[in-house]
């Protein structure tokens, strides 16, 4: 078995529901798709680090460092960053905060000191909807001057995040979509 057959075996078996669910988007939708409970696991984590980090490199290239959103795209930068070690490279991993925050350094994007200006960060999503939080996280990361080389996510729900992604600027792809999950839709 491949190790995308395998995530996604994983992400069948441990975070797709066939439930009503309000989302982030503030959609209602039938289906839910909790990654985290495939990112928290480690054999999850190993496999979304080589799958993602592949997608990023079959995306836009080479990059400097990998974001992800919080929360969920949080162990997925972890992930990308480690597996990227293993192979000699080395990606550091930045955190984007939905806001800023209100104690402490206040910043919005965290393990950004000693990235250079201009520096090329792919961005990490876990599930693509509408677009609105990764289109949050472009803009903060281009507030601290970084380019974003593009954006990948476990899954789109192709409801339009895609599009919206790409009129921002940012290529865009994603391992799965919602026809992995709904085979009758």
């Amino acid at each position: 078995m491949s190790a995308r057959e395998r995530l996604l075996e994983l992400l069948r078996q441990r975070s797709f529901e066939r439930k009503r669910v309000v989302l982030a988007s503030g959609k209602e939708s039938h289906f839910f798709i909790d990654c985290k409970q495939t990112s928290l696991t480690a054999e999850g984590h190993a496999l979304l680090g080589e799958l993602m980090l592949d997608a990023i490199e079959r995306l836009s290239g080479p990059v400097d460092a990998v974001a992800g959103v919080v929360v969920g795209g949080c162990p997925l930068a972890s992930a990308v960053s480690l597996t990227s070690h293993l192979r000699g490279r080395g990606l550091p991993a930045l955190y984007v905060r939905k806001e800023r925050k209100d104690h402490g350094s206040a910043k919005r994007v965290e393990g950004a000191l000693g990235l250079r200006p201009g520096a090329r960060v792919a961005l990490l999503e876990d599930v693509v909807t509408t677009g609105g939080s990764t289109l949050g996280a472009i803009e903060a990361l281009r507030e601290i001057g970084s380019e974003v080389a593009g954006v990948v996510a476990i899954v789109d729900r192709a409801e339009g995040g895609a599009e919206a992604i790409r009129a921002a600027g940012a290529p865009f792809a994603a391992l799965f979509d919602r026809r992995d999950f709904l085979k009758d839709e």
